[in-house]
């Protein structure tokens, strides 16, 4: 397993941080990996709805589907599946002021099969993965 966390701050108010990332279609503008995220549960939001993502790591497409399992005021909890891997997301939400947030997000790679030979070769690029995603995040939720 890989487990990567970053903490970074969020310049818009945490009920709209919230919000905006319990949609997960919204990946795609703040996950410079992923190619397309569309809902597979269209109007449905809350527990149990779900996305077909596409993501591009090392150079390879691949697809996993992904389903939002927690939706609190305070944390979104997403899983992600594919025939490699189990990923866990986990995004914790802390009002720093009325306009900016402290988020934390946590993700945890669960290797399938022969998948999991390969995860200690993984790490760098998850690690950057990760810093991509800590970077890019909080310039897209200036609201």
């Amino acid at each position: 397993m890989i487990q990567v966390a970053r903490t970074m701050l969020i310049p818009c108010p945490m009920p709209d941080a919230v919000v905006y990332l319990a949609d997960f279609t919204h990946a795609q503008e703040w996950d410079p990996a992923t190619v397309s995220c569309v809902p597979l549960t269209p109007g449905a939001s809350g527990p149990g709805a779900r996305w077909r993502n596409v993501s591009r790591f090392r150079g390879r497409t691949s697809e996993v589907l992904y389903t939002l399992d927690v939706e609190e005021a305070d944390r979104l909890v997403f899983t992600g599946e594919n025939s490699t891997v189990l990923v866990t997301d986990d995004l914790r939400f802390t009002p720093v002021s009325d306009e900016s947030t402290r988020l934390t997000y946590t993700a945890s790679f669960h290797f399938k099969g022969i998948a999991r030979l390969a995860a200690p070769f993984l790490r760098k690029d998850v690690n950057r993965l990760a810093d991509d995603v800590a970077s890019t995040l909080p310039r897209v939720m200036v609201r």
